[in-house]
């Protein structure tokens, strides 16, 4: 725990006016970012009396070691850069909306010759309408399925659309009325964009010209005695008005409108955001949000407010924006909203009217959203406290382990071998910094080996990260025998290392706690592995499957904690997310492995050639048996490549030929190739949506 007053800038260093401010740990990371109208204001209230501070307040300028300030000409520059700096550092003691998925749009792709209908999630494109966001992509299907009766715009993918135009037959929606079928000619590009066109005004909400116009239509189809026009024209109407009836007006002015509710209570806060358009609710969409700093109503709007408009820019941002509380002061932010519509934004509190009786309906729905929120993870905070607390009691360890990193090996049979790295911080996992490994230092299946070869792996390389910073307490000026290189084996050097500008690293930040899936022998091996390298601040312990025994390095009997213990549950689940993890790394090698051919090992031939040799020659038995001005005809390779190519066939093995086992015929021998590639470097950084696996039985 650290003493504000060892990183308190001096009196007058800190300017007085409008800026950015970051405190960083121990290990260079930022922890927190703030803005500031005077940052010698701001900065001056977190080095007073602890006692005096918010606990969570508290708590961050003790877990901080430096704090540094940005200055800027106004407010709302100090807006930008803040909500800049949280998404590219993610500071663990900022507001964090824990509800981070991506919400589905009703999308129409203007920019595209024949313009689509469908859902989408993620980042916005640019020439692409959005209606939305929905809360399920049932409602948007659902919307879409009865508009189609009228306006029959295309929804196929590519694929489907080319293969139409292929073959000259639609698609079965192009069959019964629900695709205007412009794959195969019966409507121009023309009359297609103006379909596309109404139905985008239509989900804007210009309804009522539209239906009126089409009862004109039926009544002067019935009067000329066009009855079977005047049905089709009637049921278009009683389509279009289901649509609307699942968007019912709730503002009788046809305001376009965000409004925004909050439920909180000392922890955590939900929030509940419905989107109207045209006077109708168009979306509806909510986070939970922990509140891991002192902050007022006002600054969760604030912080919400950047959430939802911060990668938003034009119509996307409404022009009014109703909120309980304002935040203060109120304007920067409405001058940073106003900005990223590109005309005059409202934000104000509704005080009577159809827009209060809406507010209540929305805080309605955030209290609803926090209660459930409850029901779900009872006492997340204080259960993750709980379980942290007993691993430390039961592990003797001085503190509670807020960082605890897990190992697991996994194999087939003793083929690739490969170890995975997860990382859980306050319990709650971390998956941007997770690391898989390849074993590398033997051949054949020796759990002990592997994970004493992964634990030097991962720790030599943080011995690199801190020698680089300078963090060795014994006056060292060089990096011990045993971290002299990397774990890929790569000599160290100054240009191999990233300088350092507070984003995470790869293996720069050390655990209080390894955990290893196994018993007694697993253990052993990582603490000596730990020893080997002169590291004796990490402690080790290992769960053994079996019994769910927990292993200390050294001792003949395992702890055994209580089958209710959130210890061991914890423990638990960073063993399963290790196993998991290990297993789908497995599988991907070992598929990769399995669809490998001849091609993958000729030096500088990628993807895009060997697809073009495969389909010019048909199969790798007949590219091997091809001359080399053969080969050069094929576009892209030329006679350098060609020869290497003829040369890296030539000394591989050719397949062995496949037999029939119902005849025993051996069968015509057909090598085609796959285009996939061996497994890459030893460490790789994987993204936080890893897909999950079922757990299988290699280990």
């Amino acid at each position: 725990m650290a003493d504000p007053s060892s990183y308190r800038p001096k009196p007058g260093q800190i300017p007085d006016s409008p800026g950015v401010y970051k405190f960083r740990d121990e290990h260079r990371r930022v922890i927190y970012v703030g803005k500031a109208k005077s940052l010698r204001q701001r900065l001056a209230s977190y080095f007073q009396d602890l006692a005096n501070l918010h606990p969570r307040t508290r708590t961050m300028v003790t877990t901080a070691a430096s704090v540094e300030w940005t200055v800027v000409s106004t407010e709302v520059e100090a807006l930008q850069l803040e909500y800049s700096w949280i998404k590219e550092y993610d500071p663990r003691f900022n507001v964090k909306y824990r509800d981070d998925k991506s919400y589905p749009h009703l999308a129409v792709t203007m920019n595209e010759e024949f313009p689509r209908v469908q859902v989408m999630r993620g980042a916005k494109k640019k020439g692409v309408r959005y209606f939305g966001p929905y809360g399920h992509a049932w409602a948007i299907r659902d919307t879409v399925d009865l508009l189609l009766r009228v306006f029959p715009v295309r929804t196929c993918s590519a694929g489907v659309f080319k293969n139409a135009s292929r073959t000259g037959r639609p698609c079965l929606l192009g069959y019964i009325g629900k695709c205007s079928a412009p794959c195969v000619g019966r409507v121009s590009p023309e009359e297609h964009r103006d379909l596309a066109e109404e139905f985008c005004d239509f989900m804007a909400g210009r309804t009522g010209t539209y239906i009126r116009r089409l009862e004109q239509q039926m009544t002067e189809a019935a009067e000329e005695m066009e009855y079977e026009r005047a049905a089709r024209l009637r049921d278009d109407i009683e389509a279009l008005r289901k649509a609307m009836e699942k968007n019912a007006v709730v503002l009788a002015d046809a305001t376009d409108a965000d409004l925004m509710a909050l439920a909180e209570d000392e922890l955590e806060a939900a929030v509940q955001i419905f989107h109207v358009r045209g006077g109708r609710v168009r979306g509806q969409r909510g986070w939970v949000t922990d509140k891991v700093e002192a902050v007022t109503t006002g600054d969760l709007v604030e912080h919400a407010l950047q959430q939802l408009y911060g990668e938003e820019t034009g119509d996307s941002v409404p022009k009014e924006v109703l909120v309980p509380a304002l935040p203060e002061p109120v304007e920067p932010v409405q001058e940073w909203l106003t900005a990223r519509r590109g005309s005059n934004v409202s934000l104000r509190i509704p005080q009577r009217g159809d827009k209060k009786a809406l507010m209540e309906t929305v805080q309605r729905n955030a209290l609803q959203a926090l209660a459930l929120h409850k029901t779900r993870r009872a006492s997340d905070l204080t259960t993750r406290s709980r379980a942290l607390e007993e691993i430390a009691e039961a592990l003797d360890l001085d503190s509670a382990p807020l960082r605890i990193e897990c190992y697991d090996i996994s194999h087939l049979q003793g083929d690739d071998v490969v170890a995975s790295m997860v990382v859980f911080e306050d319990g709650l996992q971390r998956k941007g910094e997770y690391r898989r490994f390849q074993i590398k230092g033997f051949a054949g299946q020796d759990d002990v080996r592997s994970m004493h070869e992964v634990i030097t792996r991962r720790f030599r390389r943080y011995l690199v990260e801190k020698e680089k910073t300078g963090e060795w307490t014994d006056g060292e000026d060089t990096v011990p025998e045993t971290a002299e290189i990397l774990a890929d084996g790569t000599p160290l050097s100054g240009s191999t290392l990233a300088e350092d500008d507070g984003r995470p690293k790869r293996f720069a930040y050390p655990p209080q706690l390894v955990v290893v899936d196994g018993g007694r022998p697993q253990v052993a091996a990582a603490q000596r592995a730990l020893d080997e390298l002169g590291i004796d601040d990490i402690a080790v312990c290992g769960l053994a499957k079996r019994l769910e025994e927990v292993w200390l390095p050294g001792e003949d009997d395992p702890v055994v904690l209580p089958r209710s213990s959130e210890g061991l549950y914890l423990l638990q689940r960073v063993r399963d997310e290790a196993h998991r993890f290990a297993i789908t790394y497995q599988r991907a090698k070992r598929a990769k492995r399995f669809r490998s051919g001849p091609l993958d090992d000729v030096p500088g031939l990628g993807e895009s050639r060997k697809q073009a040799l495969l389909k010019h020659f048909g199969s790798v038995k007949k590219l091997r048996s091809a001359t080399i001005d053969q080969i050069c005809e094929v576009p892209g390779v030329g006679r350098k490549t060609a020869e290497t190519i003829a040369v890296a066939l030539a000394q591989a093995a050719p397949a062995a030929p496949a037999v029939n086992t119902a005849t025993g015929e051996i069968m015509e021998d057909d090598e085609h190739a796959a285009p996939e590639t061996t497994a890459g470097p030893a460490e790789e950084p994987v993204t936080a949506g890893a897909s999950d696996e079922r757990r299988g039985q290699e280990t």
